[in-house]
């Protein structure tokens, strides 16, 4: 098969694929929406709302959570493992929690202790729960 911009496209965007290099190319956007959609409540419930940054950052990432569940099941990994729904949404969840938990110590350290603004204290968060997530999730429920 000849490589040509519209296979690389279909490869690297629409096929399944069990090859990480792909999936976690895709992880990236998925992770960026998620992002988004934390980064986004945080700001809001903290500086709207004015909920505690720690509260709120706890909020915001169960947001996010639901966000990347649905489109890793459905993009990132094109597929459900388990075959209880039950099951494999509760370890998706248990390896978001450990997320959330380093999220809130990295958002807590790098506001209390290093007195960062906590946005920039969440964007060094995101990055490095980023891969926590990715490979948790890739070698515990989408092997």
């Amino acid at each position: 098969m000849k490589i040509t911009p519209k296979n690389m496209i279909q490869t690297w965007l629409k096929q399944s694929t069990n090859k990480i290099s792909i999936q976690f190319f895709r992880y990236i956007f998925v992770g960026g929406t998620a992002f988004l959609v934390d980064f986004g409540s945080l700001y809001i419930l903290t500086e709207y709302f004015g909920i505690f940054y720690l509260l709120s950052a706890a909020i915001a990432f169960t947001l996010g959570l639901i966000v990347n569940y649905l489109l890793s099941v459905r993009w990132v990994f094109n597929k459900h493992t388990l075959d209880n729904r039950f099951h494999e949404v509760g370890i998706f969840t248990m390896v978001g929690i450990v997320g959330l938990g380093l999220n809130e110590v990295i958002i807590w350290f790098f506001t209390s202790n290093m007195h960062l603004f906590y946005i920039y204290s969440k964007i060094i968060s995101a990055v490095l729960v980023l891969f926590w997530n990715f490979f948790a999730r890739r070698y515990t429920i989408f092997r």
